[in-house]
C-alpha cells in the first residue's frame, strides 16, 4: 500500500468522524428536502394556502396526487379533468371539495368544440347540490318555444349558423332531431333561478358560478400521516401514496424511532459524541488491520511466484453469448440464469417474493379480488406488506411451456423502462410452488373494458381520450421495437389505463427479443384471434410489422367500439379487420364508427377519425412490406392530433364524401387467425 493512499484514507476517516461528532451534516438529504417542500402550502392565482392533494407553482409533483396538478398562470387556477380544462374557483380542505367552472362557456353558449362534462369516478364525484343543464345544438327551427323551460338561442360554430336550445328538464321530443347535445352541471341555487326564468344570460351566469366536486386521493391515509407529523405526497416510483417524514419517506405514518436511537441521542448529546468517537476509532483500527493483512498477502504471493518462477496470469476475458435467430435456442440463455432465482432476492434485477407473502397479499387468492382472466393466468388485486397495491398474475400451470413464458416476461420487462409500459415489481421462484408475477396495480381497467366491456356504458372514452390512447400505445410499441422486442400479443385487453386514462401496455408472455441483424424470426404463430398478422400465420415469419398489424386492429376498435372477433355478427363481418377493410374500401366508414363519437355531427371528429381509419387501413395490409413501421405510425398519429381541423370550414357534407380519400386498392383477402393456445 502506497503511503499517500494510506494518508488519504486516514484523512477521509478523520473528516467523517469530525462531522459525526459535531452533530451536523453539510447538506439536506433528498428525503429531508421532500419533507420540507411538502410541508409548505402554496398560493395559486387568487387561492391561498393550498396543500395536498394539489401541486403546482413551486410545489413539486411528489407533494400532490396525480390528476390534481394546477396551472397557476391565471388569476383563477386551472385544472385538467379528462383532457378538458376547468377554472378552479375555490378549494375547501375541510370538506375536500373544489368549485370548478368550464372555461369554454365564459362568454357565450357556442364553443368551438362540443363535449360533455365527464369525471374520473376514481378521483372526483359531483357534490349533492349539482344539477345538469342540457344544451342542444343544430336543432330544426321551431319558432318560439312552447315550453317555459325551453329556451332558444342562435349559434355560430366554425362559421356554421345553427339553432340551439337549453333546458333544465328532460324528455323533450322536439329536441330528438338536434345534431348535438352537451350536459353542463350547475349548482342547485343557480338551477332554481333558471327554472324560474330561463334566459341565456342566467345560464351563462350559472355556468360561471361553477359546480362542486368531491375529491378522493387517499385522504384517510393522509390524515394518518399528518397526525404522525408527516407530510402527504405521492411516490412516482411505486405509484402509491407516500408519507414524507423528517428522516425518510414511509408508507402510511411517521412511526417514532426506537428509544435507543432518536430519544437517547436527543436527550444525551455528550453520550452521542462519545459513542460516535468510539465507533470511529474501532473503524480506524479495523481498517488498519485489513490494510496490513492485504499487504502481507501480496508480499507472500509475490515471494511464492518468484520462488517457483511462475508468471502471473491475467483473468480470461468474458465471452459474449451469440445471438440466435432460432427462438428455441435462446432458452438456454434464460435457463442458465434461472438458478439465480433461488440464490438470492433478485432475478434479472427484480425482487423474488415468497409464495406465502403473495398468498397473504391476495387474501389467499380470494375470487373477489380477481382483476381479470386471460389465456395464461388469472390476475388478482393484492396489497404487499409495505402497503403497495399490486396486480399478481397467477399462471395456470407450472409446466415447461409456462415456465418459458414466465422467465421470458421477467427477462424482457426487467430491462425495459417506459412510462407507457407496466412495471414488473417481482416474481416467485421458478422452482416454487406456483409461477407468480407481481406488477404495479393499474386501477382503471383495460381499453377493452371501456370499449365493449363492463365499463363501456360510462361514456368516458371520448374521441380525445381515444386519440391519446392510440398515441401512447404506439409510443410504447415504438419503444419496444427500438429495444429489439416484439410484443406479439397487442390487443385492447393488454392495454391498461390508469386513473388519468394514460396507457400501460402489459402481458409480455409471448414477446420475443428480435436480433437486429435478421429480417424475421421463424416461430409457430401465437396470439389472439382477430389480432394475429395473417402473413405471420401463413408463413411462420415473425417481424416487427406483426405488431403493426395487431395495432391496426386496435385502431379500428377505438374507432368502432366493436370487438376484434364477434361470432354474433354476419359471417363476413366476424373478423373486425376484414369488416373494416371492406367498409373503408366501399366508402362506408360512417357505418363502422361508434355512434357515441358523433361522426356524422362533429366536423373535427369526422376529419380525425377518417385520418386514423386511413392509417389503420395501411396497418392492416396483408403483405408486411405494405405496412408502416411503428415509428411512422406514431408520427402520423401525432400529426393527426395536432392538425387544426377546427380552422377549416365546417359545412355539412355527405357522410361518404371524406371517405373517398382513403386507400381504395384492395389488399388480398384477410383470414381469421386462430389462437394457437
Amino acid at each position: 500500500m502506497r503511503p499517500h493512499l494510506l494518508l488519504a484514507i486516514s484523512c477521509f476517516i478523520l473528516f467523517i468522524t469530525i462531522i459525526f461528532v459535531s452533530g451536523s451534516t453539510p447538506v439536506f438529504s433528498a428525503d429531508e428536502e421532500r419533507y420540507l417542500n411538502c410541508r409548505n402550502l402554496f398560493d395559486c392565482g387568487n387561492i391561498k394556502g393550498i396543500g395536498y392533494p394539489f401541486s403546482g407553482s413551486n410545489r413539486p409533483d411528489y407533494c400532490g396526487y396525480p390528476g390534481f396538478e394546477l396551472n397557476c398562470s391565471n388569476q383563477d387556477p386551472e385544472i385538467t379533468i379528462i383532457q378538458s380544462t376547468y377554472r378552479v374557483l375555490g378549494i375547501n380542505k375541510q370538506s375536500r371539495t373544489l368549485n370548478v367552472a368550464r372555461t369554454d362557456y365564459t362568454e357565450n353558449l357556442c364553443p368551438t368544440l362540443l363535449f360533455n362534462t365527464t369525471l374520473n369516478p376514481n378521483l372526483l364525484s359531483y357534490t349533492k347540490d349539482a344539477h345538469n343543464i342540457t344544451i342542444y345544438y343544430g336543432c330544426p327551427t321551431q319558432g318560439s318555444p312552447t315550453s317555459h323551460f325551453l329556451t332558444q338561442f342562435p349559434c355560430s360554430i366554425n362559421t356554421t349558423e345553427m339553432t340551439g336550445y337549453f333546458t333544465a328538464t328532460t324528455d323533450f321530443s322536439l329536441l330528438e332531431s338536434c345534431a348535438n347535445s352537451v350536459i353542463v352541471p350547475v349548482r342547485e341555487s343557480a338551477y332554481e333561478q333558471i327554472m324560474k326564468d330561463a334566459t341565456v344570460a342566467k345560464l351563462l351566469g350559472a355556468i360561471g358560478q361553477g359546480f362542486g366536486l368531491e375529491w378522493k386521493a387517499n385522504d384517510t391515509l393522509c390524515d394518518t400521516c399528518n397526525s404522525s407529523g408527516g407530510q402527504c405526497g405521492y411516490n412516482q416510483t411505486t405509484k402509491a401514496f407516500a408519507c414524507y417524514c423528517a428522516d425518510q419517506p414511509r408508507d402510511f405514518n411517521c412511526l417514532p424511532s426506537p428509544p435507543s436511537q432518536s430519544t437517547k441521542e436527543t436527550s444525551n448529546p455528550d453520550s452521542l459524541k462519545i459513542g460516535l468517537s468510539t465507533a470511529g476509532t474501532v473503524v480506524c483500527v479495523f481498517l488498519g488491520c485489513w490494510i496490513v493483512t492485504i499487504i502481507q498477502r501480496k508480499r507472500r504471493k509475490a515471494a511464492l511466484l518468484k520462488s517457483k518462477d511462475i508468471p502471473v496470469a491475467t483473468p480470461p476475458s468474458s465471452k459474449r453469448l451469440a445471438t440466435s435467430t432460432n427462438l428455441s435456442q435462446t432458452i438456454p440463455a434464460i435457463t442458465s440464469s434461472k438458478s439465480d432465482i433461488n440464490k438470492g432476492s433478485t432475478y434479472f434485477g427484480v425482487r423474488v417474493f415468497s409464495y406465502n407473502e403473495l398468498e397473504e397479499a391476495t387474501s389467499y387468492f380470494d375470487s373477489s379480488k380477481e382483476l381479470g382472466d386471460g389465456g395464461f393466468g388469472t390476475v388478482y388485486y393484492g396489497v404487499l406488506r409495505d402497503g403497495r397495491a399490486v396486480a399478481v398474475k397467477r399462471l395456470y400451470e407450472n409446466n415447461l411451456r409456462r415456465a418459458e413464458q414466465f422467465m421470458n416476461e421477467i427477462e424482457i420487462l426487467a430491462h425495459l423502462r417506459h412510462t407507457n409500459l407496466v412495471t414488473l415489481h417481482g416474481c416467485t421462484s421458478r422452482h416454487g410452488r406456483e409461477l407468480l408475477l407481481v406488477y404495479e396495480y393499474i386501477p382503471n381497467g383495460t381499453v377493452s373494458d371501456h370499449l365493449h366491456g363492463k365499463q363501456s356504458n360510462a361514456g368516458l372514452l371520448t374521441w380525445p381520450v381515444r386519440m391519446s390512447i392510440a398515441i401512447e400505445t404506439a409510443c410504447a410499441l415504438a419503444y419496444l421495437h427500438s429495444s429489439d422486442v416484439i410484443h406479439r400479443d397487442v390487443k385492447t385487453n393488454n392495454i391498461l389505463l390508469d386513473n388519468d386514462f394514460h396507457v400501460k401496455v402489459a402481458d409480455f408472455g409471448l414477446s420475443r427479443l428480435f436480433p437486429t441483424d435478421v429480417t424475421h424470426v421463424s416461430t409457430a404463430p401465437q396470439g389472439t384471434p382477430g389480432y394475429v398478422d395473417p402473413e405471420y400465420f401463413q408463413c411462420y415469419q415473425l417481424t416487427d410489422r406483426s405488431d403493426v398489424y395487431s395495432f391496426g386492429v386496435v385502431l379500428i376498435e377505438l374507432i368502432s367500439a366493436l370487438e376484434a372477433v364477434d361470432t354474433n355478427r354476419h359471417r363476413h363481418d366476424i373478423n373486425l379487420s376484414i369488416m373494416a377493410v371492406n367498409k373503408i374500401q366501399n366508402q362506408a366508414l360512417n357505418e363502422l364508427v361508434d355512434p357515441f363519437l358523433g361522426f356524422d355531427k362533429d366536423f373535427v371528429v369526422r376529419k380525425m377519425v377518417t385520418s386514423v381509419a386511413e392509417l389503420a387501413f395501411r396497418c392492416l395490409q396483408q403483405q408486411r412490406e405494405m405496412r408502416p413501421t411503428m415509428v411512422e405510425v406514431l408520427e402520423i398519429l401525432r400529426r393527426i392530433e395536432k392538425e387544426n381541423y377546427g380552422a377549416e370550414k365546417a359545412h355539412v357534407l355527405d357522410t361518404r364524401e371524406d371517405d373517398s380519400g382513403l386507400l381504395k386498392h384492395p389488399p388480398p383477402a384477410l383470414e381469421l387467425s386462430p389462437d394457437s393456445e
